[in-house]
């Protein structure tokens, strides 16, 4: 059950993530379009975007290594009993 609860966990972080970096790249967009000097003054923020970006790919990288783990240690299981 742990393991259920901290995957739900972690697909709520996922999306959080993806969430996040939508908002900061077409938040940062509008505002760069709209305002004089937009890019001067907001083009600095594209940097959250694109690390709320890099998160989400981190995120699922990591969530697909620990469920390839705990399937390699279910394995394992069984052999260590014999």
């Amino acid at each position: 059950q742990n393991f259920n609860t901290m995957n739900f966990y972690n697909k709520i972080m996922l999306y959080f993530w993806l969430a996040l970096a939508v908002v900061v790249l077409v938040g940062t967009t509008y505002m760069v379009l709209t305002v004089d000097n937009g890019f001067k003054r907001y083009g600095y923020s594209y940097i959250f975007g694109v690390v709320a970006v890099l998160m989400f790919f981190f995120k699922r990288w990591m969530m697909k290594r620990v469920e390839k783990h705990m399937e390699f240690l279910a394995q394992q299981k069984p052999e260590d009993k014999k």
